[in-house]
């Protein structure tokens, strides 16, 4: 139960911080907006806050990917996995939820966005399929290589949250504009599902970011698990 509260509210922080600097903050010209930026730097420093808070907990894996990740190099068990998926998607479903009721307060201005992920005509960069999927893949891919890499044996642990925040970050950078950038299920599913009411179209696309973070994820999985990249291993 330790665990999965852990994941629970790191899960929920993750998506409160990083889709509330979007939706609240935002991007504009406004006074108060921080664009890509400021948007990117949320994401990350969620992560690194939650990383040295929950860590010694559960790892601070926050994210369904992150924990098939780790499943298939062999650190965790199955029975493990499923919990934390669950805790994760709950959380996030939580973040999104408190967002909703805040932003539902607004006088005016909000349209019913939490930060949905999303591509195509009308979405941010206005990129298509072919583009969200290869840039969901491949930045999931180089974030659990990061992740793996940082919590391996032998590796200076006291910085792995601060590696893994940044990475988050530039890799917000770059792909806000692609997809708002999901490698991160439960961060699809939580906002998707709460803001479904005004957003139908998030709910149709959520496969886009439920399959191409888990393969990106799996690819990272096994080779650290086949000892290609694992530091221990020739």
């Amino acid at each position: 139960m330790k665990k999965m509260l852990a994941e629970f509210i790191g899960t929920m922080t993750l998506v409160f911080f990083g889709c509330g600097a979007a939706v609240i903050a935002g991007m504009g010209t406004g006074p108060t907006a921080i664009d890509i930026l400021g948007i990117a730097f949320a994401f990350g420093l969620s992560i690194v806050a939650m990383a040295y808070g929950i860590g010694m907990i559960s790892g601070c894996h926050i994210n369904p990917a992150v924990s098939f990740g780790v499943l298939l190099s062999g650190r965790m068990s199955v029975a493990d996995f499923i919990r934390y998926v669950v805790a994760q998607i709950l959380g996030a479903l939580a973040g999104a939820a408190i967002l909703a009721v805040i932003l539902s307060d607004k006088a005016a201005g909000w349209s019913g966005g939490l930060g949905q992920n999303g591509w195509g005509p009308g979405y941010l960069g206005e990129y298509g399929l072919t583009a969200a999927f290869v840039f969901e893949v491949v930045a999931t891919f180089l974030f659990l290589v990061c992740i793996l890499g940082v919590t391996q044996r032998g590796a200076p642990s006291q910085f792995a949250g601060l590696a893994i925040g940044l990475t988050l970050t530039v890799i917000h950078i770059v792909g806000i504009n692609v997809t708002g950038v999901s490698v991160n299920p439960a961060r699809s599913i939580g906002p998707a599902l709460v803001g479904a009411g005004s957003n139908p179209a998030a709910v149709a696309q959520l496969w886009l970011f439920i399959l191409a973070p888990m393969l990106g994820a799996a690819a990272a999985g096994l080779l650290f698990k086949s000892g290609l990249l694992s530091a221990d291993k020739e």
